[in-house]
Order: C-alpha cells, then structure tokens, then sequence
C-alpha cells in the first residue's frame, strides 16, 4: 500500500508542554506508527523535551501563530491536505478548536479524551455556583458535541455521565499509554543526586506540576512529620507557580535541608527507581500517570484517595496505601507504611501492566473502529 493510502490519525496539541496529557499524547502518536498507521501531531509550540522524545515517523505539523478566531478556519485548512481518519483533542481549548474546524468544513470525526475528573474539580474547590454552571455548560456543548468520547479511568467517565445527562455506557475507557517500551531502560540511567547514593536515608519523590492541583504542600506536611518517625529526604520533580510557596513552607517546618525542588526532568524514571517511595498528593485526578511509572519501576506508592485514578491503578489499597485527601497524618502514615512494608517490586510491576504502549494502543485502534494493519 502506498504511502498516500495509509490511514492517518490526528492528534491536537496546541501547546506541547510538561504535563501528562502530552507524554500520553505522544506515546500514542508513536503507537499508531508502530501499528501502521500515520500519525500527525498538530501544534502551535512544542517544549525541547517533546521533539527529543518524538517518535520517528510522527509527522509534526506547526500550526500558524493567529488570532484567536482565525485558528479553526487554520487548522480547517491543514487537516483538509491530511484527511485524518480522527482527530484526537483533549484538553478544553483544543476540544473547542477541533469542533469549531470541523464547523468551518474539516471533515475528521472529532474524538474528545477526557482527561480530568471535572466534578472533583469544581465542587467545593473554590469555584462558586455561576461559576460551576458556567464551566459544565461549556463541556456540554463541547463533549456533547464531539464524534466519541474517550475516558482515560471509569471515574471520569462516571463523572463525564453525570455532567452531560447520558449513560456511562456511551463513553470509551481505555487505558493510559504509560508504560513504554523503553521505561526500564530508562530507569537504569545514571542520574547525579547525592540523595541517591549508597548509605542515604530514604527518598520519597513527588512528581508533578507545582500546581494547586498536585497539592505538593500537603506532601511536605506530611513529610515533616514522617521525618519525625525516621531520617528521609523529599524530592519534588517538577516546576510551576508554586515553587516559592514549597519551599518558603519547607523552612517554617524545619525540614529545609531534607526537601529539594531540582525542576522538571526528562527523564524521572532513575529517580523512580531509585526512590524509597513515591507519593501523590493530589486533590484530583484524571488517572495518575506517576503511580503506573513509579509501579513499573518497581517503586512502592502511597496516594490521596482523589477523584478519579488511585483507587483504580492501587485497586483500592492492595497495591500501596490510599489515604484521604488533604490530611497530613494519613499521608505521613502511608509514607511509613511504604518503607517499613513495601509491596515487593514484581507485584507493582504487573499491576502496571495493563498501561502499556501495547495495550492502549490496540484499545484506541478498537475504539476509533480501525482494523489493526500490524505489530
């Protein structure tokens, strides 16, 4: 078959940038190629990391800096040459740019991942009552809108359900594409830290966005009075807003010479592996990406009992503690935990199985009704 024939699917990204969505937006790029199938990544900026680490044979295809209202008709007109069989969008301003080109003449079906749990999101988290109307009649019209709906756990499907007024059954839950084939090997990579050198106390790592979201405040809590129990440093990978307030909140507790904030890394996987534990803090979820690294790692975990993933991936406890959001003590309870009963590596790295490349692939393939071509 010639080139010009193979199917070829779409994947939006505006901006490429450090977060769970793009890593699992370009681990499927390079599935679809491994299946046989084109790929085309469309985006307006891309962070050095994401070209480093794009899939040969992904086709990348930069979308011109306009205004705003005259990027549907830009993006109408790339997707006309393409002729994706779908297109993937996932985050809000991508669903609504994919759904306003198609409006303009774009004839791809449009495919909205849903990738956050929207009613943990908004209830009682600081958003007042106009403003949650406002935002959940904008996912109506969006994923009310779209082709198909795909829904990275079942509680954002749950959640997607009760927001748009229809069955669960109408959404797609398929599996992140966490697990690459390459993790190990990646883990494996020297990595210069001397928290991570032979006779150190043990590390528990936090990995994310410096956001609100994350709630890495409530993991310094919670590791100030761990520390109390035994010696053990904290290190959080990642950069965002509050870095500042990390750090400002690490010194008030006394624990400023034990918490270090190195920035966002390419590549956390050494790190993972080479952590006591790895905690996520945060107040919501839409899957959780880091506890099925740090599992296929072999790492143990201990997580907030947030909307919507933990419960899924830790299959309610049996495979790292759960505890409940925004309480220090259970979360410092759940790090002691970790190291004085770890879940022996094996165990963590079967239950991440089922996220592999592999696996998300075929499931995406399936849900997009497209036949498998090879591999």
């Amino acid at each position: 078959m010639s080139s010009a024939a193979v199917p070829r699917i779409g994947l939006l990204l505006q901006a490429v940038e450090e977060g769970g969505v793009e890593r699992c937006f370009l681990n499927l790029a390079r599935g679809f190629v491994g299946r046989g199938y084109g790929a085309t990544l469309y985006t307006e900026a891309m962070r050095p990391w994401a070209r480093a680490t794009l899939a040969p044979g992904v086709e990348v295809v930069e979308l011109p800096a306009v205004a705003r209202k005259q990027r549907p008709g830009a993006l109408a007109a790339q997707l006309a040459q393409h002729t994706p069989a779908a297109l993937l969008a996932a985050k809000d301003d991508d669903c609504e740019l994919a759904l306003a080109a198609r409006a303009g003449g774009a004839q791809a079906p449009v495919v909205l991942v849903a990738s956050v749990d929207y009613s943990a999101q908004l209830a009682g988290r600081g958003a007042g009552l106009w403003q949650r109307r406002r935002r959940y009649r904008l996912l109506r019209r969006l994923y009310g809108a779209a082709d198909s709906v795909f829904c990275v756990s079942r509680g954002v499907a749950a959640d997607m359900a009760r927001i748009l007024g229809r069955p669960g059954e109408d959404f797609h839950i398929l599996p992140n594409p966490v697990v690459t084939p390459e993790l190990e090997a990646l883990s494996r990579e020297p990595v210069a830290h001397p928290w991570l050198t032979p006779g150190q106390p043990p590390l528990v790592l936090g990995v994310g966005r410096l956001s609100r979201i994350k709630n890495f405040p409530l993991l310094v809590r919670a590791f100030a009075r761990a520390r109390q129990e035994r010696p053990m440093h904290l290190l959080l990978l990642g950069e965002g807003k509050q870095r500042r307030q990390l750090a400002a909140l690490a010194r008030r507790l006394g624990a400023a010479a034990h918490v270090a904030l190195p920035g966002f890394v390419t590549n956390p996987y050494p790190y993972m592996r080479q952590a006591s534990v790895l905690a996520l803090s945060s107040l919501w979820e839409g899957f959780g990406n880091v506890l099925v690294e740090a599992m296929a790692c072999g790492t143990p975990v201990v997580a907030t009992d947030c909307p919507s993933g933990p419960a899924e991936i830790l299959q309610d406890g049996r495979y790292g503690p759960l505890v409940p959001m925004e309480d220090a003590r259970a979360l410092a309870e759940g790090i002691l935990r970790c190291l004085e009963q770890p879940v022996p590596p094996e165990t963590l790295r079967a239950a991440a199985a089922p996220y592999t490349l592999e696996n998300s692939t075929t499931a995406y393939l399936q849900a997009l009704g497209l036949p498998p071509r090879w591999g």
